[in-house]
């Protein structure tokens, strides 16, 4: 139980910070039975490689040597590439602090917090002895003032915001007493993000310098592997997402794509009630 105390107050700590990083399901493919309830907290982690994590390698390369980057609209596209992936892909760690209870006939609602993000969800699974299926569809909103900074200039990750939804697909096996639990399946969905500063004043009133806007428009589509092993109420649970991304938008007057893999490793421990 110490343990578990430690973890608790960890995820806790990281629960006050703004971060990046990803928002993995961390959650198997069996429903909970009507009226229990699991409490989990971890952290996760958002992974860019291949062409986007170049990309964000390149626009902080420029910040280094050019103190006027990003510069005029439409003028450097490089630096814009790498404000679209710090902005929508978000590589980073996030604490993970989640709830989920069944409601009924194998159905199941749960809540998650990432620091950057919230994510709610529906889902149902259906059960043949020690294996399941479940459907889900989840609805998440991007923070605003809840993220961290970065290394380029005129990114304000800080006046984030967005929404976004997904469809996960589950197959999941679990042992006899639930010692070990088993989950694998596909993901896909959208995020839409924007860089902007919110204010209850008229736009004709300005009252700090508003930072460069960012829009972007995130499609995501992979797969989930997950395990998890413990005893009674306490699992210890190990997921890792990965998944093609692909971001459409615009920062400070250019029009870029930006795409490659993301991968999302993740851990928390499970308390069932």
């Amino acid at each position: 139980m110490a343990r578990g105390g430690a973890a608790a107050c960890s995820a806790l700590a990281l629960a006050l910070m703004g971060c990046g990083g990803g928002t993995p399901l961390l959650h198997p493919a069996r429903t909970l039975q009507t009226g229990d309830l699991r409490a989990a907290a971890g952290i996760s982690a958002n992974v860019a490689v291949g062409s986007a994590a170049e990309d964000l390698r390149n626009a902080k390369e420029i910040a280094a040597r050019d103190p006027q980057a990003p510069g005029p609209e439409g003028s450097n596209p490089a630096y814009a590439k790498g404000a679209l992936v710090a902005a929508a892909i978000a590589p980073g760690l996030a604490p993970f602090v989640a709830a989920r209870v069944g409601v009924g006939e194998r159905f199941e609602g749960g809540l998650a917090y990432t620091g950057r993000a919230v994510r709610a969800d529906m889902r149902r699974s259906f059960d043949d002895k020690n294996w399941s299926l479940s459907l889900g569809l989840g609805a998440s909103a991007a923070l605003y003032g809840r993220q961290q900074g970065t290394d380029l200039r005129e990114v304000d990750l800080g006046s984030l915001h967005g929404y976004g939804a997904d469809v996960p697909i589950l197959v999941g096996w679990q042992s006899t007493g639930g010692i070990y639990v088993l989950w694998m399946g596909a993901r896909g969905g959208f995020e839409y993000d924007v860089v902007e500063t919110l204010t209850s004043e008229p736009k004709s009133v300005t009252i700090v310098t508003a930072p460069i806007r960012l829009e972007a428009t995130r499609i995501h589509a992979g797969g989930v592997l997950g395990i998890a092993t413990g005893f009674r109420h306490v699992h210890v649970a190990l997921e890792i997402g990965a998944a093609y991304q692909h971001v459409k938008g615009t920062y400070n007057g250019s029009n870029v794509t930006v795409y490659g893999l993301g991968l999302t490793p993740a851990s928390a421990v499970w308390w069932t009630f």
